[in-house]
């Protein structure tokens, strides 16, 4: 039986129309008693999206399936049309793609994170402190310089921001995926990295690989009072995608500033632009690069920060912040352009969430709902209903009159 992506690969033709996917990292919200039950979206004064909203059509996704909490990979993956079932990648995969680190065949890639470990190695801070980058870079320098190899396996450092970081082990035999040595919660030990698969003989391996790292690495950082231990998470090997312009027929740009969000474009084959320092210059390099690309990836980071630490108000000002760039994006307005968030970041939940994250599709064939606020509250009326997040890039090749007519 042939699959719903074969269909829709039949019915896909070229365009000429210019699509954009904004993303508004963990942008879903619930309601509360205590800020007036109101959502982040609700409260914020959004002159621009509120304008966009009249011509627009309205709707929730779920980032994966009702009820299911998506990691930042699987919710992104989902927007870009790529069952997150079917593909589960790795977070140091995609991490090391966003730091500019080429995967090699069998290369295994963790992301990693300084943290702060107490006398009996119990995780007293899972960030180090939040140590800067600086300090970060010194740490990856003085660790590659004494680690450049176990056994047989080749050990590569690439600093990222902050207390994180990405390992690549490179050498013959390695298989994953592993589990993460990261508790996730603070006042816990280490966890041991086990495979996920017990009879892959090349996990068994690599298991025994990162033992030997983590004793060496410790030693080496035992003298740092705040950056004395590692935790690694999403230990995992490249995958084989289709990439992005063989399933759509679209060249793709990423417009991302956080790596991991890089890393996923890179991922599916999108070109990278570099050099980003926010939504405005984000905006504007899609001006600068309008006639090379068919479709824009563009990710604000802000919103899923401040809703993941519970900041009500902070989270409000990123939305009114993007709000008040959105102007540059629409002086040269794509054909297709969709917002929306890759997953939900509820203050109350302080972290993802299984929410449905709302959406707004526009172009001159999605039809107005006659909503005139983009909120979770005017979502829940719009015509898109809730669907799989999957489909939202159907939905936009179809509003860009890419799909023809099934059948008869």
């Amino acid at each position: 039986m042939k699959s719903l992506d074969h269909l829709y690969t039949q019915l896909t033709r070229p365009t000429s129309a210019k699509l954009v996917l904004l993303v508004l990292d963990g942008l879903g919200d619930l309601a509360g008693k205590e800020e007036g039950y109101l959502t982040p979206l609700e409260a914020a004064s959004t002159p621009h999206l509120d304008d966009l909203t009249q011509d627009s059509a309205l709707g929730r996704m779920n980032p994966v399936a009702p009820g299911i909490t998506p990691g930042n990979g699987p919710g992104q993956l989902g927007l870009f049309g790529y069952d997150p079932v079917e593909y589960q990648i790795g977070r140091g995969v995609i991490e090391a793609l966003g730091l500019g680190l080429e995967l090699k065949p069998g290369d295994l890639a963790a992301r990693a994170n300084f943290c702060t470990l107490d006398a009996d190695g119990i995780v007293s801070d899972r960030r180090a402190g939040r140590i800067d980058s600086n300090h970060c870079e010194r740490l990856c320098a003085l660790l590659s310089e004494q680690i450049k190899r176990i056994d047989d396996i080749d050990v590569i450092f690439r600093s990222g921001r902050g207390h994180r970081f990405v390992v690549v082990f490179r050498g013959p035999g390695l298989d994953g995926p592993l589990t993460d040595s990261d508790p996730h919660c603070d006042g816990r030990s280490v966890g041991r990295v086990e495979p996920v698969q017990a009879d892959c003989e090349g996990a068994k391996k690599a298991v025994a690989i990162l033992a030997k790292f983590n004793e060496r690495a410790l030693s080496i950082l035992a003298s740092d009072s705040k950056a004395n231990g590692v935790l690694m998470r999403g230990i995992a090997a490249r995958p084989n995608l289709p990439t992005f312009e063989e399933r759509y027929r679209l060249r793709a740009s990423a417009l991302a500033v956080h790596p991991l969000y890089q890393g996923l474009g890179q991922l599916v084959g999108m070109r990278t632009e570099h050099g980003l320092e926010g939504i405005e210059s984000q905006f504007r390099r899609y001006l600068d690069t309008y006639e090379k690309y068919d479709y824009f990836f563009i990710h604000y980071r802000y919103t899923g920060i401040f809703g993941a630490e519970g900041q009500f108000e902070a989270k409000k000002k990123a939305i009114e912040d993007l709000d008040a760039a959105l102007p540059v994006l629409l002086s040269k307005r794509p054909d297709v352009l969709a917002i929306t968030g890759d997953h939900s970041s509820p203050c109350l939940v302080q972290g993802h969430s299984w929410h449905p994250q709302p959406v707004l599709l526009n172009s001159p064939f999605s039809g107005s709902d006659k909503l005139d606020r983009f909120t979770e509250t005017t979502a829940n009326l719009g015509s898109l209903g809730v669907f799989d997040a999957k489909y939202l890039i159907r939905l936009m090749q179809a509003n860009a009159r890419m799909l023809g007519k099934f059948g008869a």
